[in-house]
C-alpha cells in the first residue's frame, strides 16, 4: 500500500536550535496516528508543516502524491487541519461560518454537506446561535465540522482534547471514529494516553526530535501503551546515539 504521507530527512531549525533532526515518517490511507511525545519534542511544529503553516529547513514531505512547498495549494486542498485555536468567526452562527467555509473549499451547493455536519457535530439545535456564545467544547466540534467539511483524505489534529471536559471529549472521539471509519488519514498530537489507546491505530513516539519508536494498536505489549511510552523515553538516550552514529 502507498503512503499517503511521506516524510524523509525532515530537519527543522529556529535560530540555531534544532527542532526537528532528519526526521522520517510515512502515513497509509486510513492510518490514524496518534503522536506522542513531552512537550518540546517537536509535534506541533511538525504538524504545522505538514499542514503547510511552516516550511522544513531540508527533507522532503509529499503528502498525496504532492511535494512541499512547490505544490502547497494542491495538499491544501486535501488536509482538514484543527490547531490549538478554533480559527472560527466568533460574530457568526455555526451555519454561517460552515457557509464561509464551504465557499473557501468550493463546494457547490453545500447545503446538505453543512446540514450533514451540523447533525455529526451535534450543533444542529445551535447553529443559528453565535459562535463566541458557545462554550469551548462547541467550539472545538465545530472546529472538527469545519476541518472535514470538505471530506478530506487526511485530518491534522494537534491537541485536540485540551480544555475539554468529559462529555465534550467523548463526543468528539466518536466524531474521529467516524472520519477514521470512512478510511481517511488522521495525525493526531496528543498527551492523553488512555484517550487516544481507544482512538489510534498506530502509535509514534517523537521525542529528541525525531521518532523514536512506532507501534501498531496490534503489536502492543500487554502492560500497555503508557508503560510502553515510558519505556521508549527511558531509552531515548541510546536511541539518540545510535541515531547520530
Amino acid at each position: 500500500m502507498s503512503a499517503i504521507i511521506e516524510v524523509h530527512n525532515l530537519i527543522k531549525r529556529y535560530g540555531h536550535k534544532p527542532v526537528l533532526k532528519k526526521l522520517d515518517f510515512s502515513a497509509n490511507q486510513g492510518e490514524f496516528v496518534a503522536l506522542l511525545g513531552p512537550n518540546g519534542a517537536g509535534k506541533t511544529t511538525f504538524l504545522r508543516i505538514l499542514s503547510t503553516l511552516a516550511k522544513p529547513n531540508f527533507g522532503s514531505v509529499t503528502i498525496s502524491g504532492f511535494q512541499l512547498p512547490n505544490q502547497s495549494a494542491h495538499i491544501r486542498q486535501r488536509l482538514g487541519v484543527v490547531s490549538h485555536q478554533p480559527l472560527l468567526y466568533g460574530d457568526l452562527s455555526a451555519e454561517e461560518n460552515l457557509k464561509f467555509f464551504s465557499r473557501l473549499y468550493g463546494l457547490h451547493p453545500a447545503k446538505d454537506r453543512i446540514a450533514e455536519i451540523l447533525k455529526l457535530i451535534g450543533l444542529e439545535k445551535r447553529k443559528f446561535d453565535l459562535v463566541r456564545t458557545y462554550s469551548r467544547g462547541m467550539q472545538q466540534r465545530l472546529a472538527i465540522g469545519r476541518a472535514i467539511l470538505h471530506d478530506p483524505e487526511v485530518l491534522l489534529l494537534d491537541e485536540p482534547h485540551t480544555g475539554l471536559d468529559q462529555d465534550a471529549s467523548n463526543i468528539l472521539d466518536g466524531i474521529l471514529n467516524q472520519v477514521a471509519m470512512r478510511g481517511r488519514t488522521v495525525v493526531m498530537t496528543s498527551h492523553d494516553l488512555g484517550r487516544v489507546a481507544n482512538l489510534a491505530s498506530r502509535f509514534d513516539v517523537l521525542t529528541r526530535g525525531f521518532i523514536q519508536a512506532s507501534i501498531n494498536i496490534k503489536d502492543l505489549p500487554k502492560h500497555g501503551l503508557l508503560e510502553y511510552y515510558q519505556d521508549v523515553l527511558a531509552n531515548s538516550d541510546e536511541k539518540v546515539k545510535a541515531h547520530a552514529s
